[in-house]
């Protein structure tokens, strides 16, 4: 009896029901509610209870948001995995038209290609990304040509005589090194002390410090090569400090073999006051010749935005002499400020220290800063100048007082 409900029920839904769906009959086949009552067989039965009805309105709202929740969620899966590879189906496209289209793309760059609001943004993005993966697979092919050409070079130089000249060159290098060095140990000794002030760390930005310790590597250089060097002293010189790290980027290994003097401390408390004298381009005393007794201070500063008076003030705090190379005296200045490189100091000292002569030293002053050497004294040039500017003056004031009568009497005229 059971399994006879059984069919009978599965009849009826299968083919009741849908009959009744495809002509609109269900409003007529179930007029006060959708509920289906239980036959009376079925009613018997134990396992259920005789008052259970099945709602199927709400069955049905349950079945279909299910539904509606598993259907949005693979759609927008399958949208986000179809919207990637379409993408990356119409760059291929591109590409095979002969469009300027990346061969490598990355996620990130695929998205922001996929973000270009327009379509001439996209190609311009495009471009943007074959132009930049072309310049580094040209800058690749040059550093392999480079190496290459290296390795020909070292092999021919191998199977030639050049082996040889290569072998004399570096033996002489090792010789002028040996006596470059016994030069600048012997100036530790016997040398005239030139001091580097290095207590300008928080007036100069990382840039400028960058560029000074540049400067001062060049200068210990020259003064290397030099025949009477300079005994180099650092003063002032912090070790956790930003000139300490440049130097330790420049030098590496062989910072700690250099043959100068790094100090801590000022270079009041080093040398004697009365010997020391502070080289600044705004010292109103203008030096006259040099003195190989005199300690000369050089401010290991580099001054991009032109401060003035910082190192004349600290000179004058410290209670120093001071001094300015005479450039106006020699020099016929064109341009600029009279500030100069401290590699260029230290070539004009040492070329003062061997010579003495002037003009000579001034010869490493960069060209283009002035005209050319004095001929005449520099006071007959001023007298010469003043006088061209009074009769300049004194035309221009003529000139004036004619205008004014002019307009004067054109103004009595009108009235």
């Amino acid at each position: 009896m059971q399994t006879a409900n059984v069919l009978l029920k599965k009849i009826v839904r299968s083919s009741v029901l849908p009959f009744a769906a495809r002509h609109g009959m269900k409003k007529d086949l179930f007029p006060l509610s959708r509920n289906l009552s239980l036959s009376f067989c079925l009613k018997q039965d134990n396992s259920c209870n005789p008052s259970e009805k099945l709602d199927l309105d709400a069955w049905k709202k349950v079945m279909r948001s299910g539904v509606q929740d598993e259907v949005s969620e693979t759609v927008s899966e399958r949208k986000e995995l179809s919207t990637s590879a379409a993408a990356r189906e119409v760059l291929e496209m591109w590409r095979l038209a002969g469009r300027s289209v990346p061969e490598n793309i990355s996620e990130e760059q695929l998205k922001t290609f996929m973000e270009c609001p327009s379509k001439s943004a996209k190609k311009k993005y495009l471009k943007y990304l074959h132009l930049k993966e072309l310049h580094k697979k040209n800058d690749k092919r040059k550093m392999d040509e480079k190496r290459q050409r290296r390795l020909e070079t070292e092999e021919r130089a191998s199977e030639t005589d050049e082996t040889k000249r290569n072998s004399f060159i570096r033996l002489w290098a090792n010789c002028m090194d040996r006596t470059y060095g016994w030069r600048a140990a012997q100036s530790m000794i016997f040398g005239q002390p030139l001091v580097f002030d290095m207590s300008y760390e928080k007036d100069m930005s990382v840039r400028e410090v960058a560029n000074t310790v540049r400067q001062i590597v060049l200068s210990e250089g020259c003064n290397r090569r030099s025949v009477d060097p300079f005994h180099i002293h650092f003063c002032n010189f912090k070790g956790d400090s930003l000139y300490h790290k440049e130097f330790i980027k420049h030098y590496r290994e062989a910072w700690g073999k250099l043959l100068i003097t790094v100090t801590d401390q000022c270079y009041t408390d080093v040398f004697p006051k009365d010997k020391l004298i502070y080289l600044t381009a705004d010292s109103p005393k203008v030096m006259k010749t040099f003195d190989h007794d005199k300690i000369y201070i050089v401010g290991s500063m580099v001054d991009r935005s032109i401060k003035t008076g910082v190192s004349l003030a600290r000179a004058k705090r410290l209670g120093l002499e001071t001094a300015a190379l005479p450039l106006e005296k020699y020099l016929l200045w064109n341009s600029g400020a009279k500030n100069l490189t401290l590699d260029q100091m230290m070539h004009i000292l040492l070329s003062l220290k061997d010579t003495g002569d002037w003009k000579t030293a001034l010869e490493f002053v960069p060209k283009r800063k002035y005209c050319g050497f004095v001929s005449k004294p520099v006071h007959e040039l001023k007298k010469t100048l003043n006088l061209i500017n009074m009769l300049k003056l004194g035309k221009r004031q003529e000139e004036v007082r004619k205008q004014f009568a002019k307009n004067y009497s054109k103004k009595l005229t009108q009235k």
